[in-house]
C-alpha cells in the first residue's frame, strides 16, 4: 500500500481534553464486528473515553446507509461509511432517490470526514483444485461475486468485464449470496473462482482455506494502468491499491499463494472513512482525532489486516469527484501530526 511519511509521537498518550469534555455524550453508528469499519470506531469509542474527551454510545450492525444520513440531520454524531454513499447522496439517488437533487445536495453537505479506512480489496482467488489459470481462464466458470444486490457487486462485475473482458450471464454464471452466507459458499466448493472486497485476512480467505490451499492473482499491470481501469479506480468510494507480494503471504501463511508478473499486487480497493456533521465543536472534532492518530499502531495491532487497510494514509480515495472533504479541525490533527493533506480533501468551512 502507498503510504505517506507520518510523525511519529515520541511523547507518551496522556489526557488531551479539557474537564468540559469529560462529561460529553456523542452517539455513533458503525457496520458489524469483523471489518475495518466497525474497528475504526469501536477504538475512537475507546479511546474517547479512556482519554476522557468523550463518551461515545457506538451502536454496531448498521444500514450506513442509514446512519450518515442521521449525521447529516443532526440525529447521530458520529458514523462510518463507504465514500460511494455521500456521492449517491449528494446527487440524490440509488438509495436517497426519495431525497432528490437538492435536499439530497443539502444533507451532503453537512457530511464531514474525519478519519479513512478501506472497506475491501477487490480481487480474485480460488481453490488450487478448481485448476483456475487467472484471470484469462475465467469463461464458462461459475463466479461468486457478491450479495444480490449493492455495490460490491457492481464493482466484482465490472472488475470482471475490464480486466477479462466478460459479462456476467453471457460469458460466466454469477453466484451471489449474502455476506454472512460467503465463507460457507466458497468451501463448499460450488463456485469456480470468488472476486470479492477482502481484507488481508478476512473470514471469507481463512475459513474456506482451511479446506484446501487458494490462490489469488492480482490484476495484470497492463490492465491496471490502462486507461478504463485507471478512470474506473478514480470513481467515488474507489481507489489504486498495491503492495508488496510477500508482504500480502506473509499475512496469509502457507495455504494461500499469490501471483503477478513481478513483486507486486495490484488491486483496487473500496474506501470509506468515518464522518461527523460539519457544525461539531472544533476542539472536539481535534480531540478526537489528535487521540486516534496518536493511537493508530494499538489499532492496527489489534486485527491482522490492521496494517493494510490505509487507517494512516487520509488521501486514499480523496479529491475527485469523491464530495466529502476532511472536517477542518481533523485536518489540522492529521497535519499536525505530519500527513500531507491537500487542500481540495479539506473543507474551507
Amino acid at each position: 500500500m502507498k503510504h505517506l511519511t507520518k510523525f511519529v509521537a515520541t511523547l507518551g498518550i496522556a489526557t488531551m481534553a479539557s474537564a468540559s469534555y469529560a462529561d460529553t455524550n456523542l452517539t455513533a453508528e458503525t457496520a458489524s464486528p469483523g471489518g475495518a469499519t466497525h474497528l475504526s470506531l469501536a477504538h475512537m469509542t475507546e479511546i474517547a473515553g479512556t482519554m476522557g474527551i468523550a463518551n461515545i454510545q457506538l451502536a454496531d450492525g448498521q444500514t450506513l446507509t442509514n446512519s450518515i444520513q442521521n449525521v447529516a440531520e443532526g440525529k447521530t454524531d458520529i458514523a462510518g461509511t463507504p465514500y460511494i454513499l455521500p456521492f449517491l447522496m449528494n446527487r440524490g439517488v440509488g438509495p436517497y432517490g426519495s431525497l432528490g437533487a437538492e435536499k439530497g445536495s443539502e444533507l451532503a453537505g453537512n457530511l464531514r470526514a474525519i478519519n479513512p479506512f478501506v472497506l475491501g480489496i477487490f480481487f480474485l482467488f480460488a481453490y488450487d483444485s478448481k485448476n483456475i489459470d487467472g484471470w484469462d481462464d475465467l469463461k464458462g466458470r461459475k463466479i461468486y461475486n457478491g450479495p444480490p444486490r449493492g455495490g460490491a457487486l457492481t464493482n466484482a462485475r465490472s472488475m470482471i468485464q475490464i480486466v477479462a473482458g466478460l459479462k456476467e450471464g453471457d460469458d460466466y454464471e454469477g453466484i451471489q449470496t449474502n455476506w454472512g452466507q460467503g465463507a460457507t459458499l466458497i468451501s463448499s466448493g460450488e463456485p469456480d473462482a470468488v472476486v470479492l472486497p477482502e481484507l488481508f485476512p478476512s473470514p471469507r480467505l481463512t475459513i474456506p482455506s482451511a479446506a484446501g490451499k487458494m490462490t489469488g492473482w492480482s490484476m495484470p499491470k497492463a490492465v491496471y494502468e490502462g486507461e478504463a481501469m485507471q478512470k474506473y479506480m478514480k470513481a467515488p468510494g474507489s481507489a489504486d491499491w498495491t503492495a508488496p507480494v510477500a508482504d500480502i503471504k506473509a499475512i496469509m501463511g502457507e495455504d494461500w499463494t499469490f501471483i503477478s508478473e513481478d513483486d507486486t499486487f495490484r488491486a483496487f480497493a473500496t474506501i470509506g472513512g468515518n464522518v461527523v456533521h460539519k457544525n461539531m465543536d472544533d476542539a472536539l472534532v481535534y480531540d478526537l482525532v489528535s487521540g486516534y492518530i496518536k493511537t493508530l499502531d494499538s489499532l492496527m495491532s489489534k486485527a491482522p489486516y490492521g496494517t493494510t487497510v490505509g487507517y494512516d494514509f487520509p488521501m486514499q480515495g480523496m479529491c475527485g469527484a469523491n464530495p466529502i472533504k476532511y472536517h477542518v479541525a481533523a485536518a489540522r490533527a492529521w497535519r499536525e501530526a505530519g500527513y500531507a493533506l491537500d487542500d481540495c480533501a479539506v473543507a474551507a468551512d
